[in-house]
Formats: C-alpha cells, structure tokens, sequence
C-alpha cells in the first residue's frame, strides 16, 4: 500500500472527489494544517487517515504526513488536496521509484484550461526552475508541488524548512545527495469550487512563496 500525502488547508469542497479518484492500492494522509472548513471531518467521513499538524506550513502538513506513512511500501507521494490533480496519475510517478530507476519523479504541471495556472505564479515557478537547472543541472521546470520518493530517503534528507520553500529545499538536498530525478508531464486542472490556492490564488501568496524560496535558496 502506497501512502499519499494531501497537505491540507481548508480544501472541504475539494476531497470527495479527490478521495474517490485514489487508485488501488494507494491509501491517502489527509495532513490537515490548521482548517477551519471541516476537512479533517470530511476527510475522516470518507475513510481517510487524518493528522492533525498545529504548526503552521506548508513543509510541515508535508513532513507530519510523511512521518505518518507506513515505511512497509518504502515509497510515498504527495500532492495537493485542492484537486488540481488527479490521484490517478500518481502510479506513473510512483513506480519508476519503486522499480529503482528513479529517486525522485516530480510532476511537471501542463493546465488543462486558461487559468488554472496564473501567469504570475507560471514566471514565479519558471525562474526559480531555471536557477535550479542552472546550480544544480536536475532536470526540472517545475518546483513540483506533486511527486514521489522513497519514505526513508526523504527523511534522510533532513529537510528543515516548514514553510513553502520546502518543494525548493527538497530539490537542493536531492541534487546535493546524487539522486536521480525525473520529471514527467501531469495534467494541471481548475482547483475545486470552493478552494483557492494559498501560492497560486493571488499575487500576496505568490510573493510569500517565492520570500521563503529565496530563503532557502540563501541559506
């Protein structure tokens, strides 16, 4: 059983239909971050495994989600709960992990409709991109907010940012370990009714991303 870790901030209207798209054999870790709209308890109506994660960030729902996954599969993935992917697209990062022809598979984002990727958060994404091509040679255009990895090797990795550099900081510490990253294409839908991205949704949530990105990227 391959867990999923969804970071979670009031995304209520998003998880039913992201629950009921989870693919056979990949059980879902809703990391609930502090929501006021009831996503914990909706998340645990529908059988999803909850964590509770007071301390606020986007790094830490993802890292208490992934310390909640069981180490026995070895390999687990995370992706946003706003339903801007689709969970059956996960097995095609997952198992280049799991074969060992890969360490970490990130998802590239390909929008399926005008607007469901802001073009102020699209150059955002697409500078820092470039920067980590340029210092670290990945292959990567996206700091990819869905991928997946090997449980352990994560941890290993030591990753101490709580915040949104953590995306940013996991593609450095990959680099500097001598993983091999792939990057495939995923589809990148209009988020549920109902939800907005805290990066994407506006300029200010953008700005906060990219302060703490840069952070990392100073450090």
């Amino acid at each position: 059983m391959t867990d999923v870790v969804l970071p979670c901030l009031n995304e209520a209207a998003a998880l039913p239909w992201l629950l009921a798209r989870m693919p056979d054999g990949y059980r879902p870790i809703v990391a609930d971050n502090g929501s006021t709209d009831g996503s914990a308890g909706v998340a645990r109506r529908l059988g999803a495994r909850t964590v509770e994660v007071p301390q606020p960030g986007y790094g830490a729902a993802v890292h208490a989600g992934i310390l909640a996954a069981d180490p026995a599969d070895g390999v687990v993935c995370v992706m946003d709960a706003d339903g801007s992917f689709d969970p059956a697209e996960l097995p095609s990062l997952a198992d280049p992990v799991r074969a060992g022809d890969a360490d970490l598979v990130c998802g590239r984002r390909r929008p399926t409709a005008a607007g469901a990727w802001p073009v102020h958060a699209r150059l955002a994404n697409a500078v820092l991109a470039r920067r980590i091509r340029r210092g670290t040679g990945l292959p990567v255009h996206d700091i990819a907010p869905i991928r997946a990895a090997r449980r352990e090797a994560l941890l290993a990795l030591d990753l101490r940012d709580r915040r949104f550099g953590y995306p940013l900081e996991l593609l450095l510490g990959a680099a500097r370990a001598g993983w091999r990253v792939r990057e495939l294409d995923v589809a990148y839908h209009p988020r549920a009714a109902g939800t907005r991205s805290k990066v994407t949704g506006t300029v200010r949530g953008t700005l906060r991303a990219i302060h703490d990105m840069r952070a990392v990227l100073a450090g």
